[in-house]
């Protein structure tokens, strides 16, 4: 197998009239699936090189998947553009990616105006209006590799303009083989998606229902802001499994949902992004008990996860919650700050991987992607890339990883992975603002903005709202006089942490 259209191929052999991907609107069976994005694929291989990227402007649905399909059928790679987004940063997006086309959902037509995009402005729904060309496509797949890029999905960039991370269909490929077997993903399973399909964790939402057959159902955005509705959306969906951010776990535990309603078909709670709560966790188990619970842990650019705890036992509050032990063809292990293996319990290191499920890079962005992708340190033999994650982490005494902290200024918040230096980028370009420093406060998952100038915390936020996401607003802002700067002539960050 080198190509995920192998995973709907197979599905939609075997299952043709299943509902594959459904939404609040209305839904798709396999059958459907795959016609339309074979007619979708038809029409953009008459006008596209293939392994160029296409980007996809719409609100999150079932005919996004379609459209990611016929994607990836004309040989293209697929990046989804979230159109909440400040027009500021989806621009920086696509002076990076310059995509071969915009594919518009319906409603975003005013967004993508607004845009400096140059290119076509085609249609989401291209399979209304296309013929299948059966031809071309298998001529396409002829000359296929499994190192095609598959998606690009863009981060958080410290230098404040975000990166690409590009993943081919061989690492997806690699990675869901294991993780469909280990959880036990099947097709009598419901998936329901809670990640924005800009963010990794939708990948294995929509690639563990294309290989095993199962139904990923869409959930609403906005029910989770209201527990108790979205728990009537799990329950009448009959939802078996849960890949969510933690953030969004903890909204239901946060407000007391099962005090409502137990949502007793869901088997399958996976979770990632930052550190699970011992105290939601327990509260879930509480009201699951017979449910599997994983821990999951990796950067987007070693495709979705490196390691993976399956919840055995009880812990109490205080207690740290391992990331567990790598996936089957991982390889992650330790470096001190000399490069050298860390492997006694309690000692810190960098966390690095190596294996079949690192992606391919940074798109457009050779240094970066130099500066990360690196030759193993402990193999002087023969090339080994290997990707060090600026993550800290520990084995402990079980012979488990532990993760501590980011070794630089990127965090994750609000199940997002978020450079600091975007933030403070951003604060910059202020009117008001001077200089800015962020520092993140890891007791009270709380991002504190210090910055100079004459503006104040709302004239900052309406500008802040018109360069970065909401979810990368801080938490608090101190005005300053001047910032503190240390005797190397840095601002010192460890004072302002004292300060608060």
């Amino acid at each position: 197998m080198n190509n995920i259209l192998d995973y709907l191929e197979n599905s939609a052999a075997k299952y043709p009239d299943k509902t594959a991907f459904a939404d609040e609107h209305g839904s798709c069976t396999y059958r459907e699936l795959l016609n339309k994005a074979k007619r979708s694929g038809s029409a953009l291989a008459q006008r596209f090189l293939r392994r160029s990227p296409v980007a996809v402007l719409a609100d999150k649905s079932t005919d996004v998947i379609i459209a990611f399909m016929g994607i990836v059928y004309a040989g293209c790679f697929y990046v989804m553009l979230d159109p909440s987004q400040p027009d500021a940063r989806l621009n920086q997006i696509l002076d990076t990616l310059r995509p071969e086309a915009l594919l518009i959902g319906g409603g975003c037509e005013k967004k993508a105006e607004n845009l400096d995009y140059e290119g076509p402005l085609l249609p989401l729904q291209l399979w209304e209006q296309a013929v299948k060309d059966e031809a071309a496509l298998e001529e396409i797949r002829r000359q296929a590799l499994d190192t095609d890029p598959l998606y690009g999905i863009f981060t958080s960039g410290s230098t404040g303009r975000p990166k690409g991370v590009v993943v081919s269909h061989r690492s997806v490929i690699d990675f869901m083989e294991y993780f469909t077997e280990l959880f036990s993903i099947t097709a009598q399973d419901v998936i329901g998606n809670q990640a924005p399909f800009d963010f990794d964790v939708s990948v294995k939402d929509i690639y563990a229902t294309l290989k095993a057959g199962a139904t990923m159902e869409i959930l609403p955005k906005q029910l989770f802001s209201f527990p108790a509705k979205l728990l009537d959306y799990l329950c009448e969906r009959r939802v078996t499994t849960a890949i969510w951010a933690v953030s969004a776990l903890c909204i239901i535990s946060t407000l007391n949902g099962f005090s409502y309603r137990v949502p007793t078909h869901l088997n399958k709670i996976l979770f990632s992004g930052e550190v699970m709560p011992v105290s939601h966790l327990n509260i879930w188990r509480e009201h699951l008990p017979d449910a599997l619970f994983v821990n999951l842990y990796g950067p987007t650019e070693i495709t979705c996860n490196c390691t993976y705890y399956i919840v055995d036992k009880t812990f109490a509050p205080g207690e740290t919650l391992p990331i567990g032990i790598p996936f089957p063809n991982e390889s992650v292990f330790l470096l001190d700050t000399e490069d050298r293996p860390v492997t006694k319990p309690g000692v810190s290191g960098e966390l690095c991987v190596t294996g079949t499920a690192l992606s391919l890079g940074y798109y457009r962005d050779p240094e970066k992607t130099a500066a990360a992708f690196v030759q193993n340190p402990l193999n002087d033999r023969y090339p080994e890339t290997v990707y060090r994650t600026g993550d800290l982490a520990h084995y402990g005494e079980d012979g488990l990883l532990y993760f501590e902290s980011r070794r630089d200024f990127q965090i994750k918040h609000m199940g997002h992975r978020i450079e600091l230096g975007e933030i403070e980028a951003a604060l910059d370009a202020c009117d008001g603002v001077t200089r800015a420093c962020c520092i993140y406060l890891e007791e009270k998952n709380k991002i504190a903005a210090f910055y100079e100038g004459s503006a104040d915390k709302k004239e900052i936020a309406v500008q802040l709202g018109r360069r970065i996401p909401r979810y990368m607003f801080p938490n608090l802002y101190r005005n300053m006089p001047a910032l503190p700067i240390t005797k190397n002539g840095k601002i010192d960050r460890q004072l302002l942490r004292r300060s608060l």
